[in-house]
């Protein structure tokens, strides 16, 4: 099963980038996808101001129905959208999914599964502890926007966290139990690079947003521990599951 070319359409980000992104340089996403937009930032401004400025574009149209965001490195596997799409369509209560997701370093071969929940009790309990939701793999309605609005742009590293903690609170949530994203790891990564940064503004997100007074501590006190464990270690372990 396969949705016409002309059904999707691909917004692509450049964020100040030194040498602009031109739309001939993505000749091979137009082989699967007729409709490509770019959007030029004259300046590095973050990832939330990029997010932002793709959905304000979203906004300004009609036609869209659902919105996914991937990052440079990520992998779909086959039919990935089509069992979102086809979900969705059969849960109309439902205006978020999301998938299981494997994290890959390409060059060394080493991955692992992120285990998180699928139904959206055990999600919303799961995110006092870590995002339940990976960006990349998300499928949503378009409606979100109406209700939810933009990304919010003072959690830095952490606008996803935050922004999926808005939505849980107003609309129903889910993960399917299959992995339909292939993530790339690596060091060079903005989570990697910006680690410690970004585990501050997950404490953030996790006392501004968290519903339960005892699971906000224990999540709090968890990420104040991962503080103290270098970013190797934690890698290790992950990857020897």
């Amino acid at each position: 099963m396969n949705y016409p070319p002309d059904q999707f359409e691909v917004i692509v980000v450049d964020d100040g980038s030194k040498v602009p992104l031109l739309p001939q340089d993505l000749e091979e996403v137009a082989n699967v996808c007729s409709k490509i937009q770019v959007l030029r930032q004259t300046q590095n401004r973050g990832v939330a101001v990029a997010l932002n400025r793709a959905l304000n574009t979203v906004l300004e149209r009609i036609d869209y129905k659902y919105i996914a965001r991937l990052d440079c490195g990520d992998l779909c596997v086959e039919d990935r959208f089509v069992k979102q799409v086809s979900f969705l369509d059969k849960h109309p209560e439902i205006s978020l999914i999301g998938s299981q997701v494997l994290f890959k370093n390409f060059t060394s071969g080493s991955a692992y599964q992120y285990q998180h929940k699928q139904e959206q009790r055990e999600i919303l309990r799961e995110m006092h502890f870590k995002c339940s939701l990976i960006h990349p793999s998300i499928l949503f309605r378009r409606e979100l926007l109406t209700n939810i609005g933009l990304y919010p742009e003072n959690y830095l590293h952490c606008e996803d966290y935050a922004y999926f903690y808005k939505i849980i609170a107003k609309h129903r949530v889910q993960n399917i139990n299959e992995v339909l994203l292939i993530s790339e790891l690596s060091d060079a990564g903005i989570s990697s690079r910006n680690r410690t940064r970004q585990i501050i503004s997950r404490i953030r997100v996790v006392n501004s947003f968290g519903t339960d007074s005892l699971l906000k501590f224990a999540g709090i006190s968890k990420l104040i521990l991962m503080l103290l464990i270098p970013h190797r270690v934690v890698r290790f372990l992950n990857t020897r599951r």
